[in-house]
C-alpha cells in the first residue's frame, strides 16, 4: 500500500524529478484553491462574469495537476485523467441553465472512466462487499430524498445515482486492498458528498450554503483524485 506521502510524487519516470513534481502539485493546487476562494465570491456577490472565470480556472488546474503526474503506459492514470477532463467540461456545462442535462451526462461519464481507472488497478470481482452494503443504503437513502423533486430528470437523477455509487465502491476498495493510496477512497467519497450539495442546490432547496459547502469538497475530491496518478 502507498505509504501516507508517497501519493504526491508520482512513481517511474517522474522520481528522479522530485523537486519538479512537488513544485507542480503545490503550484496547480494553490492555483485551485485561490480560483475556488473567488468562485465563492462571485457566487456571492453574484459576479457572473468572475463566477465563470474562476471555476474554469479550478477545473482546468486540477486537469494539468492529472495530466502533469501521468505518464505513458501507466493505464490507471489515463483512465483517471480522462475522468478528470470530463468533469471539467461538466463543471463548464453546469454554469449554464441550459446546459445542465449535457453537463450532468459529462460527469457522468466521467464517472464511468474513473470506475474504469479502479478496475484496472483492480478487477471488479475484486472489489470489497463489505464496502458495497453500507453504500448502498446510503444510496438508496439519497435517491429517496431526491424522488419527489426531481420531475422529468427521474431516471438520468437516477442512473448519476447509481454511477457514482459504483465509483465510490471502487474508489474504497482500491484503497482497502492495498492497490492504490488513501486519495483514491477519500477523493471517490468526497465527490460524492459533494454531489449531494449540488442535487439539494438544483432540486430541494436553493442556498448559497450549498455551494460554501459543496464546492471546497468538490474541488479537494478532484485534487485527491489527481494526485492518485502514478502513486499505485
Amino acid at each position: 500500500m502507498a505509504g501516507n506521502s508517497e501519493f504526491l510524487i508520482p512513481n517511474s519516470k517522474c522520481s528522479p524529478c522530485y523537486d519538479a513534481c512537488m513544485l507542480s502539485t503545490v503550484i496547480f493546487a494553490s492555483i485551485m484553491a485561490g480560483a475556488v476562494i473567488s468562485l465563492l465570491r462571485a457566487i456571492r456577490v453574484k459576479d457572473r462574469t468572475e463566477e465563470v472565470f474562476s471555476k474554469t480556472a479550478a477545473s482546468v488546474a486540477f486537469v494539468i495537476l492529472g495530466a502533469v503526474r501521468w505518464s505513458s503506459g501507466d493505464i490507471v492514470g489515463g483512465w483517471i485523467v480522462a475522468g478528470l477532463v470530463l468533469c471539467a467540461v461538466g463543471d463548464v456545462l453546469l454554469l449554464g441553465k441550459r446546459t445542465f442535462d449535457v453537463g450532468l451526462l459529462a460527469f457522468l461519464l466521467g464517472h464511468v472512466l474513473y470506475v474504469a481507472g479502479f478496475h484496472a488497478a483492480l478487477p471488479v470481482g475484486r472489489w470489497s462487499w463489505l464496502v458495497l452494503a453500507p453504500l448502498l443504503v446510503v444510496s438508496g437513502g439519497a435517491a429517496r430524498w431526491l424522488w419527489p423533486h426531481l420531475g422529468r430528470r427521474r431516471i438520468s437523477v437516477l442512473a448519476y445515482v447509481i454511477v457514482i455509487s459504483v465509483m465510490v465502491w471502487g474508489g474504497v476498495s482500491v484503497y482497502a486492498r492495498g492497490i492504490l493510496p488513501w486519495t483514491a477512497a477519500a477523493g471517490a467519497i468526497l465527490f460524492y458528498l459533494s454531489d449531494l450539495a449540488v442535487a439539494r442546490q438544483q432540486f430541494v432547496h436553493e442556498s448559497f450554503v450549498n455551494r460554501a459547502i459543496g464546492l471546497p469538497i468538490y474541488y479537494f475530491g478532484q485534487l485527491l483524485l489527481a494526485l492518485t496518478i502514478g502513486a499505485g
